[in-house]
């Protein structure tokens, strides 16, 4: 019952942690450079390890989201994003492409997830 409960919400899980991680993305170098707590290394670590979580919590809501009523098209969308944007959280610091392309699969999460909240509430007015 609760992980029912769960996946009719992980779209929305899912929508809201890849938002976040696109705020967080355009707003960390101006954090770097203007704030003065984020000179110590700490904080900074602690901040910046978020795409962690970001990365964790977007798994969680793509597995909760095509477990069950997701069309395969969807499915092999959301799983695409996901592997894309996680590969790029982790290679970020290796390119600035990896950067974008992160803000792109983001987008993509976002925009699938979407999809499938509309395909959802389609297949079940029928």
């Amino acid at each position: 019952m609760k992980t029912d409960i769960f996946s009719r919400k992980a779209d929305y899980i899912g929508i809201t942690g890849s938002v976040l991680c696109i705020i967080h993305c355009l707003i960390t170098p101006v954090l770097l450079l203007t704030s003065s707590v984020f000179q110590n290394s700490a904080l900074r670590v602690g901040y910046l390890s978020l795409d962690y979580v970001f990365i964790g919590v977007n798994i969680v809501a793509v597995y909760f989201a095509t477990r069950h009523y997701a069309p395969h098209i969807i499915k092999r969308s959301l799983w695409g994003f996901l592997g894309l944007f996680s590969i790029s959280l982790l290679l970020e610091d290796a390119s600035p492409v990896f950067q974008y392309i992160a803000y792109a699969a983001s987008a993509g999460l976002v925009i699938t997830h979407l999809l499938n909240i509309r395909q959802h509430k389609v297949s079940h007015t029928h």
